[in-house]
């Protein structure tokens, strides 16, 4: 049975979340969604956060990825080396800086690319070959 402290907390950050996306214009909303969707997909044993004042997934206790909406794209944080080696083709149209990958609202959100960077990053965190 989960520990009163741990349920307010995830109450909190449920909270967090929601008016996160709630704030947010209606396209951009659906372009977070269906980033976030894609990252669960990816990391199913993940578990949802708010830290950096963003949506944040953790696996195995340690920090998976976050995500972010702007005016003009999404993003998802970090972008690793390792991340960036593997996927350095698929990575080519898109703006990746040395932390982070955007996508433009105006495109497609690439759902199957999201879903293998994450399953590279959870690769990673567990030590594993990428």
């Amino acid at each position: 049975m989960p520990r009163r402290s741990s349920t307010k907390a995830g109450k909190q950050i449920r909270t967090q979340v929601e008016a996160y996306f709630a704030a947010l214009p209606a396209d951009t909303r659906r372009a977070l969604k269906q980033v976030r969707d894609a990252i669960r997909a990816a990391a199913p044993g993940a578990v949802e956060g708010f830290s950096y004042r963003i949506p944040s997934f953790r696996l195995d206790d340690k920090a998976l990825v976050w995500c972010a909406a702007f005016k003009q794209h999404v993003s998802i944080y970090p972008m690793t080396a390792t991340m960036k080696r593997v996927h350095a083709d698929e990575l080519e149209k898109y703006y990746v800086s040395k932390g982070t990958i955007r996508f433009p609202l105006d495109k497609a959100i690439p759902s199957a690319l999201i879903k293998r960077l994450v399953k590279t990053r959870v690769k990673e965190l567990r030590g594993g070959r990428a």
